[in-house]
């Protein structure tokens, strides 16, 4: 409907004065409705230039109608609405135009203003730039006049860029608002993916995920240090999983990643799935999902080890099947197994004798052949399509060289498997001469057929209960295990204080503060002294294992001279160097000096490793090396001896918990088998690892690799 103006003096059209035009333009600068800016310039219109009726229509691309947004003296009684797939319509060819056209009273103008009669002027609304939309929309006024004409084209050319730059505005956020809504529908989605899903840039940081994925790679302030170290570890590990997208490999990643669980330490064991993905705004990123494949592995196994008995179980399945075929072949009575569909796929020597044509038969031999097999077809029949699962009847044959009939009964039964499903048909042709002595045989085979089927079963229920009982022992060694952790991580202080009371009280009475001892009581005290230190180191040894298992050893990061810390091990290790008349030197790197991580857990690394060099040297010479690997910025330090060596296949063998090359109980060389393993997980909680480079007889190298700088999560 139209808009009634409130009632003002009359005023003569004229010229609009600047001061006029400069407030139509201050109120469509202050305002952000277009509805609303189109209304007052419809006003001014009608107040400056003498129009009586206008209207302004704009285009709303979402509909591609154009529709009325304000308008005077229109006499109407709903909103003016046009369809621009209209091409004829002349209001459809005015968006297109460049340039005011008068539209004659031919019947347009009264359906579209409501006016009597006389022309209407059609101004076209165009945006300021090319980019911008051109069909902005259209002014309509009557009637034309000189003032109409030159006002409604200035109003045109301010309004259409102020509506084009709404228009665009608004579009604009209904964009944002539509990607956001998008981007919280996405981000609900994937947290719904019970797999850990996360985008990441080709360095492996994080710039999308799931609540899955930031359970593992990302940590908040205020949680534990064992957590965040799990979490470093994680994006460590994680990192070095996609250097593949580095090379700019187009083949999607498949691999299997190693993960340690922040809640409780444990290891998970996930199936990495990884592309690249490429965006010409963002760059290149990595979408993965980590599939959690532990429990699959564990039932792999599992499962190969049933496969294992199983296949067991099938060899005698087949030897059973095999003497079964030495029995069907030993009966003279004619056997035959036919499937489902009553085609014949094994019968024995009897049988092929009916129903099987020899190559120097003549054509007669070949009509009795099938006419045995129609009728036995017919028999078999029977069964097929019956529910009975045995069928008994008479059956006449003929032989096929003599043409002689023969009586047969037969006796057909149905195979089915432990689902019910029918596998295929037994039938025993009985000659009735014979009858007795079939009767016997086929008895024979019945007993033979169950005990296969009685072992069969028996053989799957001891699968069954097999897998059970292995179930339960696993169940069983997890808590077993996880109580041995939490007993040794808990019982530090109550296995160190009595032999520490040991080691005190026999130092004590070693320096004669009881009174002055023989010769064989400090032989025997010190030996006591010695057999203690060497029971607490063995069980700092395990302490020390069960607090990195439990996620309880501390990092202590400093900075300090490397050269220092060699020499200070060989002269700790200086009375049994003496005492091994073995040649040790050092060779330190000059650039090889400042290193920023844990001192004493790389001089207990070190310290351990020069010792079993001393322990595993009979004669010889042992060599410790420093060097900067300037490729990654490591820091190599490694023990070279001319010892006895380990074989090839001890390598990762000698790393193990309590595991030696040599772990016999004539073993020449003592020791609990732990040094190696907590120098291997103490190498990891720095951030490094230990090589091995050795062979049985000509000496070992062992080479602890750590960062220059260790990297600690704040």
């Amino acid at each position: 409907m139209a808009r009634v103006l409130p009632a003002r003096k009359a005023r003569a059209v004229g010229t609009v004065s600047s001061e006029e035009k400069l407030q139509l333009l201050e109120f469509f600068l202050g305002s952000d409705d277009p509805g609303e800016c189109a209304q007052r310039a419809v006003e001014w219109l009608v107040a400056r230039a003498g129009a009586r009726a206008v209207m302004c229509a704009m285009v709303d691309t979402t509909r591609a109608r154009l529709v009325e947004i304000a308008s005077y003296g229109i006499r109407r009684a709903d909103r003016f609405s046009l369809d621009l797939e209209q091409h004829d319509h002349r209001l459809v060819n005015v968006l297109g135009r460049t340039q005011p056209m008068v539209i004659p009273a031919n019947g347009t103008s009264d359906v579209v203003l409501g006016l009597p009669r006389g022309p209407v002027l059609a101004v076209p609304l165009h945006g300021l730039t090319v980019e911008e939309d051109v069909r902005i929309g259209v002014l309509l006024i009557g009637p034309v006049t000189p003032s109409a004409v030159r006002e409604s084209r200035w109003v045109a050319d301010m309004l259409g860029p102020r509506l084009a730059r709404l228009r665009a505005h608004r579009i604009a956020l209904d964009g944002n608002r539509r990607l956001e809504r998008d981007r919280t529908l996405l981000q609900g989605v994937i947290d719904a993916v019970s797999d850990p899903i996360l985008l990441t840039d080709t360095d492996g940081r994080m710039l999308v995920a799931n609540t899955n994925a930031e359970n593992l790679f990302a940590s908040r302030e205020g949680e534990s240090e064992g957590r965040q170290r799990a979490v470093a570890l994680n994006n460590m590990m994680f990192s070095a999983a996609l250097s593949w997208s580095v090379t700019g490999e187009a083949e999607p990643l498949r691999r299997e990643l190693l993960l340690v669980d922040p809640t409780d330490g444990s290891d998970l064991l996930f199936e990495l799935l990884g592309a690249v993905v490429t965006d010409p705004q963002q760059g290149t990123g990595v979408v993965s999902v980590l599939r959690d494949v532990t429990d699959l592995r564990r039932a792999t196994e599992e499962i190969e080890e049933n496969y294992r008995r199983l296949r067991g179980v099938e060899a005698d399945v087949r030897a059973e099947r095999d003497r079964l075929n030495l029995l069907i072949d030993s009966v003279a009575d004619p056997i035959l197994v036919t499937d489902p569909a009553g085609a014949i796929f094994l019968m024995n020597d009897p049988a092929e004798r009916l129903f099987t044509v020899l190559e120097a038969a003549g054509p007669d031999a070949a009509l009795r052949v099938r006419s045995n097999d129609a009728h036995f077809s017919s028999f078999v029949a029977n069964l097929l399509f019956g529910e009975a699962l045995r069928h008994r009847g008479d059956i006449g044959l003929v032989d096929p060289e003599s043409g002689t009939g023969i009586p047969f009964e037969a006796i057909a039964g149905k195979v089915l498997s432990e689902h019910g499903e029918l596998v295929g048909i037994v039938t025993i042709l009985h000659d009735r001469t014979e009858a007795l002595e079939k009767e016997r045989l086929y008895d024979q085979l019945k007993r033979a057929s169950d005990e296969l089927e009685q072992k069969v079963r028996q053989a799957t229920a001891e699968l069954v209960r097999q897998n059970e009982l292995l179930r339960r022992q696993h169940i069983q060694l997890e808590q077993a295990s996880a109580l041995k952790s939490q007993f040794l991580a808990n019982m530090s202080h109550e296995f160190r204080t009595p032999l520490n009371a040991i080691l005190g009280y026999t130092s004590m009475l070693m320096q004669g503060i009881a009174g002055e001892l023989t010769a064989q009581q400090k032989r025997n005290l010190t030996r006591v002294d010695s057999n203690s230190k060497h029971l607490l180191s063995l069980i700092n040894d395990i302490l020390d294992i069960s607090r990195i298992e439990a996620g309880k050893m501390p990092l202590y990061v400093s900075e300090f001279a490397l050269p220092e810390l060699i020499a200070e091990v060989t002269a700790e290790l200086d009375p049994i160097i003496i005492r091994s008349k073995l040649k040790v030197t050092t060779e330190v790197d000059t650039e090889a000096t400042l290193v920023q991580s844990d001192r004493q857990k790389v001089k207990q690394i070190v310290l351990n490793l020069l010792s079993n060099a001393l322990k595993f040297t009979p004669e010889g010479s042992i060599t410790v090396t420093t060097r900067r690997r300037p490729g990654d910025d490591t820091i190599a330090i490694a023990v070279r001896d001319t010892g006895i060596g380990v074989a090839p296949e001890d390598h990762s063998k000698i790393f193990e918990d309590f595991r030696q090359a040599d772990n016999s109980p004539t073993r020449e060389y003592g020791g609990a088998g732990l040094g190696l393993s907590i120098c291997r997980r103490l190498a990891h909680m720095l951030g490094g690892r230990i090589t091995l480079d050795s062979k049985l007889g000509a000496g070992s190298t062992f080479t602890l690799i750590l960062p220059n700088k260790v990297a600690v999560e704040r």
